[in-house]
């Protein structure tokens, strides 16, 4: 029995110590993002209302239905409703009834309500995309600057590694008569540099992780971390593409022009339903009534009469009421008018907002392209620049061993060489980011999600 709790104890806190470490990918933080964020989670709400717009607007081409019924007790001098004599007594009285109306025709007013919240449906479900898409935008960069502090902080650590060997060859050259003594001060400063940036390396390693932690909307991000993928500089097939096609592919798949598209749409129905309300407007109804009184009816001879049975009465008294409602609007005191107008004007701010959105498009496809093309060039340039850094460190490097250069020399060499290795991270990463940005725009995923 104890080796059964001890099994379980080392089984348990085996999973507890498995899920701490669990390296996240790409693909699991956009998901776990766009599930979790609550923007998304608003929009969701509002697709729901929509649904039910909807299913109101629907609503307006059936007819309505309506029952009443009362019972009243009326005391004193009261006129019997079924004699028509007033009388002095207690009576009680139960009346029912019910009614029906449905539009025959209201200037399609209906008919546009319902095409328009169909319409508004559709513009809320581009909203929930474009709000995924941004989610997603938003953890791919901080998913890749993660990456980028990484390998950063490697290169610092490898480097103070190199540098502590290098203050042993020092010393053992000081040793030997062939570089002063004072250099290994140098060499020492330097040491202390690389911690410095190890430090450095390490702060914005945490930071970043928590950046994209608080995008995952986690409460304990302490044990957060990322599986560490190698990400290597190849050539994208989008800088083969031109700015305009790109834009010309961007114009019929991406979102914003999409909502900006369909809230014309939208504004041009509520034209069509405000002008339907200065049209007449054709009503149908129908209502069925009847009442029962408890009163007895005098005999004329001094007596009284019992009150017929309940349903004999409901059948008795029974009314009907059917016909149609012709409704002309004359003048409201401008309402209709202004409503048409002020519609006119929010329809003609919904053209100029698509105008301005393809606009905007279309400048930010210019500038990703821009930036996407410069970020490679700009990599391809860092990487000759550090071809050339690492040879004149090596020449530097065989120079101060053989005490031809200073540990001055050697040191801003190293400096360069390191600085210019932080650089071509930097650049790989922002090529990464910059052409997922244009492929988006191109109409390629920006993680394929299942």
């Amino acid at each position: 029995m104890k080796n059964i709790k001890t099994l379980l104890i080392i089984s348990l806190l085996f999973t507890v110590n498995s899920f701490a470490q669990k390296k996240w990918t790409l693909e699991e933080c956009v998901a776990h993002a766009i599930e979790n964020n609550v923007s998304v989670k608003q929009i969701e709400l509002d697709n729901k209302l929509a649904e039910i717009d909807i299913k109101d607007a629907f609503g307006n081409f059936l007819p309505n239905l309506n029952a009443t019924a009362s019972h009243s007790w009326n005391v004193g001098l009261n006129t019997n409703i079924t004699t028509g004599i007033l009388e002095n007594q207690t009576t009680q009285f139960t009346s029912m009834g019910a009614s029906s109306a449905v539009d025959i025709f209201k200037g399609l007013q209906n008919q546009n309500r319902f095409r328009k919240s169909k319409l508004a449906l559709i513009s809320s479900q581009y909203q929930h995309l474009k709000i995924e898409e941004d989610v997603a935008l938003n953890v791919v960069n901080a998913y890749l600057q993660i990456l980028f502090n990484k390998e950063n902080q490697k290169v610092q650590k490898q480097q103070f590694q190199t540098d502590s060997l290098q203050l042993v060859r020092s010393e053992a050259l000081v040793d030997a008569g062939m570089i002063p003594s004072g250099d290994l001060f140098d060499m020492k400063a330097t040491l202390a540099t690389d911690k410095q940036r190890i430090i450095q390396a390490e702060y914005a390693l945490i930071v970043s992780k928590m950046s994209l932690a608080q995008l995952l909307q986690m409460e304990d991000f302490k044990d957060f971390d990322i599986a560490d993928v190698e990400y290597e500089f190849e050539p994208t097939t989008i800088l083969l593409e031109t700015p305009e096609s790109i834009f010309q592919k961007a114009r019929f798949e991406r979102t914003e022009l999409k909502i900006a598209e369909n809230n014309v749409k939208i504004a041009e129905k509520d034209v069509d339903i405000a002008k339907a309300a200065v049209l007449p407007s054709l009503t149908g109804f129908y209502s069925f009534s009847s009442r029962v009184s408890y009163a007895k009816i005098p005999d004329g001879r001094g007596g009284e009469i019992n009150p017929q049975p309940f349903f004999d009465q409901f059948d008795l008294y029974k009314g009907h009421s059917f016909g149609v409602q012709l409704n002309i609007p004359i003048f409201n005191g401008f309402a209709a008018k202004n409503n048409i107008a002020r519609s006119r004007v929010n329809l003609e701010k919904n053209k100029l907002t698509f105008e301005q959105t393809e606009l905007d498009l279309e400048r930010n496809i210019y500038t990703a392209y821009s930036d996407a093309k410069g970020a490679m060039e700009t990599y391809l340039a860092t990487e000759e620049m550090l071809k050339a850094r690492e040879e004149a460190f090596r020449y530097t490097k065989e120079r101060y061993e053989n005490g031809m250069a200073t540990a001055f020399d050697y040191n801003q060499s190293q400096t360069l060489l390191v600085n210019t290795q932080s650089d071509l991270l930097r650049t790989k990463y922002d090529y990464l980011f910059r052409t997922r940005i244009l492929e988006f725009y191109f109409g390629i995923p920006i993680i394929q999600r299942n």
